[in-house]
């Protein structure tokens, strides 16, 4: 590589020379845990409602709504949820540009980016804005895991790694992987304790559901485990696997673990989609902060409603952009994907799943919808945009609460007798080989 430094790593950030770990190549699969580490800048948008400050609602544990995840100090508890095709640089940039607090990337596997996939690589990246840099893994393998978190820190790419244990996709969790993993305590201890090891000084999180279903709950003791491995928090999506994200999260599960684990941050997930939800959320259940997620879609001016929010700064009322402003943001997601991608068609391409969330409850008729979630170029896009009425005014409730897809409830996919015993056996070990596959889920 001509100019790199002898060492350099390639796709390293400028002026690090680092090792390595890992090879270029895909490497031959081998059974799992094989002597392998196992036991056996938008326009401002209008102000926030008053609401209670942090000290009244409880925030955190350093006061004025600030959150010390390890030595990662947030002057607000929020926390971007990984959400597989929205949180790439893109948004989370743009999400910046409104507010304050941690933005995480979408989810990465563990195998893919030991191997150096280069759709992995290119999703660990991160622009030169975000700090502090923060990455999610996914894997079911305790020794891939550690290579990848230990890749991480060796090549300065990361300052903060959350593991999922969340995900409810039938093809994550039909593997034994995701919300299904917690069940099996040995081999979720032993992932956590990898990573938290390998990371050194850099803070490792877990976020996890409730457990698989009803009868099968997993997250009490997976938050005792992860808080006795050293983990810096534990976030909660009060649901269970089987929920999917139908029905109203379980915040009473969120205060029970918060109960439990009292040594490091507990973060709640679910249902947040304003700022009062989050501190009523903080405020009911005793949380040091939220983790939001489906909440922001085509909605990024949460984050500044939030800040304000925690912060206690009176205001009358929420974001209440008019269209204009809408477009305004809609159109700077699009000039981001454009610098993310390098490629100008697919950021358009990409950014059509946004049209419906962006404009959810305004008045722009059925046509120009249509032609927005088929643009495919920058010119069609401010042409579409501009054609507009900027000073329609917000559309108050139509534009609020639930946004994506709930799913409805469902019997979770899961290897066969799987819920036998709470211990790894043979079979489930060879199971678990495919789950290491390139994976992306919520």
């Amino acid at each position: 590589m001509p100019g790199a430094a002898p060492g350099a790593v390639p796709g390293a950030p400028p002026g690090r020379v680092r090792e390595p770990i890992g090879a270029q190549v895909r490497a031959p699969r081998r059974a799992i845990w094989e002597n392998r580490g196992m036991p056996a800048t938008p326009t401002a948008l209008a102000p926030a409602p008053a609401a209670p400050t942090p000290a009244q609602s409880g925030v955190g544990s350093l006061g004025s709504g600030a959150l010390r995840i390890g030595p990662l100090s947030l002057d607000v508890p929020v926390v971007l949820a990984p959400m597989a095709g929205i949180t790439n640089t893109a948004f989370r940039r743009l999400c910046r540009e409104y507010g304050a607090g941690l933005y995480v990337s979408e989810m990465i596997t563990s195998r893919a980016l030991v191997e150096r996939t280069p759709e992995s690589m290119r999703l660990i990246r991160h622009h030169e804005s975000e700090t502090p840099r923060s990455i999610q893994l996914y894997g079911v393998d305790p020794a891939t895991m550690r290579e990848a978190v230990t890749m991480l820190v060796a090549e300065d790419r990361a300052d903060h790694i959350d593991m999922n244990f969340g995900c409810p996709v039938p093809k994550v969790t039909r593997k034994g992987g995701g919300a299904a993993l917690p069940w099996k305590l040995d081999l979720f201890r032993a992932i956590v304790e990898n990573a938290v090891r390998a990371a050194g000084d850099v803070p490792v999180t877990v976020k996890m559901r409730k457990g698989i279903d009803a009868d099968h709950l997993t997250y009490l003791e997976a938050g005792r485990i992860a808080e006795g491995a050293g983990v810096a928090s534990v976030a909660l999506h009060a649901r269970t696997a089987s929920e999917f994200y139908s029905g109203h999260a379980d915040w009473d599960a969120i205060g029970t673990l918060k109960q439990t684990v009292t040594s490091v941050p507990v973060l709640g997930n679910g249902d947040i989609w304003s700022a009062e939800d989050a501190l009523r959320m903080v405020e009911q259940t005793g949380c040091d902060g939220v983790v939001v997620g489906r909440g922001c879609l085509g909605k990024p001016w949460l984050f500044g409603d939030l800040a304000a929010a925690f912060r206690g700064e009176a205001r009358e009322h929420g974001a209440q952009p008019s269209l204009g402003e809408v477009a305004r943001a809609f159109r700077r997601h699009v000039e981001l994907l454009v610098d993310f991608f390098d490629d100008e068609n697919r950021a358009c391409r990409d950014i059509r799943k946004h049209v419906a969330w962006y404009f959810k409850g305004y008045p722009i008729g059925g046509e120009t919808r249509a032609a927005l979630a088929m643009a495919s170029s920058l010119a069609e896009f401010d042409e579409l945009l501009g054609g507009l009425d900027h000073d329609a005014p917000y559309p108050g409730a139509e534009a609020e609460g639930p946004r994506g897809r709930a799913g409805t409830p469902k019997v979770p996919a899961l290897p066969e007798n799987w819920l036998d015993s709470r211990e790894l056996r043979e079979d489930h070990r060879l199971t678990l080989v495919d789950a290491e596959l390139s994976t992306s889920g919520g």
